[in-house]
């Protein structure tokens, strides 16, 4: 009778051990991000090494690709039926995202408080058919970066306001022999080259897409944009070789003192005033893209990020509470360095770093401003068959119109 109680109150115990392991049982996630710009990967790993310090019962694995590589790794993934539970994207993807069944509509998950206290321009990076398909995170667009030393012996006085005074402002310090080639831009065949262009589009008034959702670049302001990047290079006012470089090609070239102005994202501003990184540190302006009198004051682009769960993420609860964790005030707060927060507040806030203030300043307008890259499900489509028109029109194999002609053909709209 003895053993027989014995061997129960052990059964109990060992049932309730393994239930108790159970119970506080490692879920892990994976998580994939982008090795480039905006919030470094340290920075990323970092935040992760807080968010699961705060919930030791979740862990999460980091992957990160290149910009260009992002897409097509989270929709291989999804396609496997394995892979990612939490996915960084881009504002141009979700439609696509959203038609083909690749992220989870989180919409029930957002409150009231996070709907109100986030930028509404933020919300349009993760919003399609008034549904959100995630959190914003990264709230960024290009900013007109350039070497105050360089403007001060040139005898000018402020940056440029407007297009044509960039291009004046150029010549000025080429004439000068102060810098060879005075500006800079990533205009490699990829979506960098779509970002700048959208400024200029912006900035001429034209459009990406008719009413009916037909192109529409290819009169009217989308060709006087192409025609000032040609023009700009045509002039030995453009570095030459802006048509093969990348956002960072560009921070190299500018930060190693090569170039009075750039076009570049958020993240550059620091960098490019780190001793560490940087030639030109302590040298270093920044003002909003500049704009046409009578058209547009400033000029913007949509450069901003999200993080969503993926449809075949099995731990979907779990992936929210690392993207809510991710996207605090608290966290975008304590990194607010290379990528700005998408909370209202914080801009206003006197503990402010006073080395970001003319940043933030920059920001204030440029963020308010910022104009979107087309939504549409056939967007990939349509911003490569973009790329290849500029490129040829930038190598003076075609006109800027008949490009861009070709493109509309071509995009599939």
């Amino acid at each position: 009778m003895s053993k027989t109680i014995a061997a129960t109150a052990l059964s109990a115990v060992l049932a309730w051990g393994i239930a108790g392991t159970a119970a506080h049982a490692e879920t892990t996630i994976n998580a994939l991000f982008m090795s480039q710009a905006a919030y470094s990967e340290q920075n990323v790993r970092d935040m992760t090494a807080d968010f699961m310090k705060a919930n030791p019962d979740i862990k999460v694995n980091l992957e990160f690709v290149p910009y260009e590589g992002l897409r097509d790794k989270t929709l291989l993934s999804q396609g496997a039926g394995t892979g990612y539970d939490v996915v960084l994207f881009d504002v141009i993807w979700p439609a696509e995202y959203a038609e083909n069944k690749v992220l989870v509509d989180v919409t029930d998950r957002i409150t009231p408080d996070m709907k109100s206290a986030i930028m509404p321009g933020a919300w349009t990076t993760v919003d399609y058919k008034d549904h959100a398909y995630g959190m914003p995170w990264i709230l960024d667009t290009k900013y007109l970066f350039y070497n105050t030393e360089m403007l001060k012996k040139a005898g000018i006085a402020a940056p440029p306001k407007t297009w044509d005074e960039l291009l004046s402002q150029a010549k000025t310090i080429k004439d000068k022999g102060i810098v060879e080639f005075p500006i800079v831009w990533s205009w490699a065949q990829a979506e960098a080259v779509i970002c700048d262009y959208t400024m200029l589009l912006a900035s001429y008034g034209g459009e990406f897409l008719s009413g009916d959702g037909k192109p529409a670049f290819q009169s009217g302001g989308g060709v006087q944009a192409l025609d000032y990047m040609v023009k700009s290079m045509e002039a030995g006012l453009t570095n030459p070789n802006s048509k093969e470089y990348l956002e960072e090609d560009v921070r190299r070239v500018f930060s190693s003192g090569q170039a009075a102005f750039a076009l570049n994202w958020t993240y550059m501003y620091n960098l490019a005033n780190d001793p560490k990184e940087s030639k030109i540190a302590g040298n270093v302006g920044v003002v909003p893209g500049p704009g046409i009198p009578g058209k547009l004051e400033a000029s913007a682009v949509n450069g901003s990020m999200g993080l969503g769960i993926t449809a075949a993420s099995k731990h979907p609860d779990e992936a929210w509470k690392y993207i809510v964790a991710m996207t605090s005030l608290d966290t975008q707060s304590k990194y607010a360095q290379l990528s700005l927060p998408i909370w209202s507040g914080w801009y206003d806030n006197p503990k402010v770093d006073k080395s970001q203030e003319p940043l933030i300043a920059a920001a204030k307008v440029g963020l308010a401003a910022m104009y979107p890259r087309p939504t549409t499900p056939k967007y990939q489509e349509l911003s490569t068959a973009l790329q290849q028109a500029i490129q040829s029109a930038l190598l003076k194999s075609a006109a800027p119109d008949a490009a861009l002609k070709d493109a509309a053909a071509a995009s599939g709209l």
